[in-house]
């Protein structure tokens, strides 16, 4: 009998095309290494290692969730960074940054645990593991980036073997 061992998942509002293929494509440019294997996002619920039986509850959880939430705008404005605490480079989230704080609790709130490393801001990582300089012109070419779209849905994603997140679910935000 084998034992099942425990996947990683996560829960993120994917960024849509074109926009989503421009960050990542900009995110390799500046040499971060995790660019082809991380769709462009803003996280919900950050790597979470699930057992069987966690993963199926979270999954009715993230469903429940959806309904009691109504799609909303997002606009992306502006560059903003960790550092130094940790050396990220970030697209800032300039409105719905309330809408991603309740769904990030309401998530957390279900039968999958997971503490936070660093206070929840919502975002989207455009350098990573980068030398500083790299970070500094992340920081700098894509400080006038801006755009806006509609949040109808987040995703589930996977983590696979490859080390690539795969979205493996939808939730369609359809609260009244």
């Amino acid at each position: 009998m084998s034992v099942a061992r425990p996947l990683t998942i996560g829960v993120s509002i994917p960024i849509p095309a074109p926009h989503g293929d421009y960050l990542q494509r900009r995110r390799a440019d500046f040499g971060d290494p995790q660019a082809w294997q991380i769709p462009a996002h803003i996280t919900l619920l950050p790597p979470t290692e699930v057992d069987a039986e966690e993963y199926a509850a979270f999954r009715e959880h993230c469903s429940e969730v959806a309904t009691r939430h109504t799609p909303f705008d997002v606009v992306l404005r502006g560059t903003g960074t960790f550092r130094p605490l940790s050396d990220v480079v970030f697209i800032q989230v300039a409105q719905g940054v309330s809408n991603c704080e309740a769904l990030e609790m309401a998530l957390r709130s279900g039968p999958v645990e997971r503490a936070l490393e660093f206070y929840y801001h919502p975002h989207v990582t455009v350098a990573h593991n980068v030398l500083p300089d790299d970070l500094d012109r992340a920081f700098t070419e894509l400080a006038d980036y801006a755009v806006d779209f509609e949040v109808g849905a987040y995703h589930l994603y996977e983590l696979g073997d490859d080390t690539v997140w795969r979205p493996v679910h939808e939730f369609a935000l359809t609260g009244a």
